[in-house]
């Protein structure tokens, strides 16, 4: 089973967004994704609005000729905008004001109600609705319960990992837990703190349909071009699956 890779390309907002420009242009880069190998293109309108604006999600939704993966809050106002710019996909992920990135899975357990009714209104507007959750059985069932087609395994704590012991620990938590997610009939996706050095692992597990990558492969992009560091990340995942 082959293996596809999403491209974020938030940062390339972020750069934008630093000088209050038009350039680097994001459709530019999301179709220059698309032509290296990207088999999806990911986007997070944050509710700050710090990278990718609302007038970003509409110009792409009609541009990108693979798809779109739209990052977002579980809140009454993206949930309005995903139903009317209507992605192939939608990844609904925990956020705060004050971090830097999202810093771990959404909660599903605390809110199983609020999400289920979400994942209906969203698949009305056919749209797949992915989780970003840990790599924990309770959080995968709460995921299934809600009615969620994907759930995305956050890879964060493995990417930070400060040895190679508790890499390799939770190495193992997310292979157990794909298996696991995979046998109840859930799409498995992962992302999160995935680079060159540490891909490979994540990339070699069967059940993992697709990996959401974006700041390391754009901050690759600054040395070799965002192009080959597309099909650098893409060859590396190919390659774990040999």
């Amino acid at each position: 089973m082959g293996i596809y890779l999403g491209i974020n390309i938030d940062h390339i907002a972020t750069i934008r967004q630093v000088r209050g420009t038009n350039y680097p242009s994001l459709v530019e880069a999301a179709l220059l994704c698309e032509k290296s190998g990207a088999d999806s293109i990911t986007l997070h309108l944050r509710e700050d609005r710090r990278h990718i604006q609302d007038a970003d999600v509409e110009i792409l939704r009609g541009k990108l000729t693979t798809k779109m993966n739209l990052e977002m809050a579980a809140t009454d106002e993206m949930i309005a905008i995903a139903s009317k710019i209507k992605p192939q996909d939608c990844c609904l992920v925990p956020e705060k004001r004050e971090e830097l990135t999202t810093e771990g899975g959404l909660n599903v357990i605390s809110q199983i109600s609020k999400m289920r009714d979400i994942c209906i209104q969203l698949n009305m507007s056919n749209i797949i609705v992915s989780l970003f959750i840990d790599a924990q059985k309770d959080q995968i069932d709460a995921a299934k319960q809600c009615g969620a087609a994907v759930v995305e395994l956050h890879t964060g704590h493995y990417a930070n990992a400060t040895n190679e012991a508790a890499q390799l620990t939770e190495l193992e938590r997310i292979k157990i837990m794909a298996t696991y997610a995979r046998s109840i009939g859930l799409q498995v996706n992962a992302g999160h703190g995935l680079t060159l050095e540490n891909t490979t692992n994540i990339a070699k597990l069967p059940e993992i349909v697709e990996l959401n990558i974006g700041h390391s492969i754009i901050s690759r992009a600054v040395f070799v071009g965002l192009g080959p560091a597309i099909q650098e990340m893409k060859n590396l995942m190919i390659d774990a699956r040999q």
